[in-house]
């Protein structure tokens, strides 16, 4: 489901399109700083696309990744912020070549244990 990048949505739309119930939503916002509606003159929240990607990806990780609110508000920082990622090619190497340094070693253990 993709969202317009120009529309704004009301908390009974967004409501509809995700099926999470308009209560849910209120306290995601509460709890997960990443889900920050803005608001319009009448104090009305409204959602733009991104809104409605972090609400998607926030109830995939907890309806199934049965992660707590707490661990989603964590995995969505970390993915938002690019934590925990490579950001250059030598960094993905060096990450590769640490990984095959430690399957050899434990290959080398187990071959050892035989």
């Amino acid at each position: 489901m993709s969202f317009s990048p120009d529309r704004r949505y009301r908390i009974s739309e967004v409501s509809d399109l995700t099926q999470v119930p308009v209560h849910v939503l209120r306290q995601w916002e509460a709890k997960i700083p990443q889900l920050k509606p803005k608001r319009d003159r009448a104090n009305r929240r409204y959602y733009t696309a991104k809104d409605m990607e972090v609400v998607k990806r926030i109830k995939y990780l907890v309806r199934h990744e049965k992660m707590s609110l707490d661990g989603a508000k964590i995995r969505i920082a970390q993915e938002i912020h690019g934590a925990g990622r490579p950001r250059t090619d030598s960094e993905v190497i060096g990450l590769l070549d640490k990984i095959e340094d430690e399957v050899r070693g434990m290959l080398k253990l187990l071959d050892s244990e035989v």
